[in-house]
């Protein structure tokens, strides 16, 4: 395959291309969400930076393929398509919010070392690094309920979708994947990578507090940066110019 075309697509990414960029921005959404979350980024980052955005299996076109069910899984098949969906060797840079985070996490430890696919800086946001065995078991599946709750306390404003019962059973399922899959995802150690890490949260995050984006310097040889910006889990929706001219400034 190619790289992707403007509005054109691959099976896991998404994006506009930028013909003059210089590096590839690839953001990681969060749980249950989908690659249309970040579908207005490209218009507001400079053309150096092309923007796509991962498309997770079990979600809006991908509904009919069965979600991912370990991070193990769904963090190789993003590695292989980004080794595979796209064909040039331009420098890379990662995003990710919430579950993304993670997701991101694991796909930079895949590609550091690989020939062609150089990982220049990774930014995330809305979660803490992610918890070894011994810091943290394995917790137990948690129940639709428990998962609702949760959104609604994260977004109350988004979680209204869920209110309606036709949107159910289309969007609850990858929810409850995406759920269970960081319930039961624990490294069994820490790889440090070889490039800078940038955290950012919001003030009021009820999910993850400021203080706890300073784990991530346990993740990275060469710093750690931490951006607070004011808002909830999803400040990135109304603070999204603000963020996207920091991500532009760093890469």
């Amino acid at each position: 395959m190619t790289v992707p075309l403007p509005d054109s697509r691959t099976r896991w990414l998404r994006g506009v291309s930028a013909p003059g960029a210089r590096i590839r921005l690839v953001c990681f959404p969060h749980a249950g969400g989908a690659a249309g979350f970040f579908h207005d980024w490209a218009a507001l980052t400079p053309p150096e930076i092309e923007v796509v955005s991962v498309q997770y299996p079990g979600r809006q076109d991908r509904l009919s393929e069965p979600c991912a069910t370990t991070m193990e899984e769904l963090a190789d098949a993003i590695a292989t398509a980004l080794l595979h969906e796209v064909d040039d060797d331009l420098p890379l840079a990662f995003f990710g919010h919430s579950m993304g985070s993670s997701v991101a996490y694991e796909v930079a430890r895949r590609l550091e070392d690989v020939p062609g696919r150089t990982l220049t800086r990774l930014i995330v946001s809305g979660r803490t690094r992610p918890r070894v065995p011994q810091e943290q078991a394995p917790r137990p599946l948690p129940t639709d309920t428990e998962i609702l709750d949760h959104v609604r306390r994260l977004n109350p404003e988004g979680a209204v979708v869920f209110e309606h019962a036709a949107l159910r059973p289309v969007i609850v399922p990858a929810l409850r994947a995406d759920f269970g899959l960081l319930a039961k995802y624990r490294p069994a150690r820490l790889h440090r990578l070889g490039v800078p890490v940038t955290a950012c949260g919001g003030d009021r995050d009820p999910a993850c507090a400021i203080e706890d984006l300073s784990a991530w310097a346990d993740v990275t040889t060469e710093g750690l940066d931490v951006r607070v910006f004011e808002g909830n889990h999803f400040y990135l929706s109304p603070r999204r110019e603000e963020l996207i001219a920091l991500i532009a400034s760093l890469l």
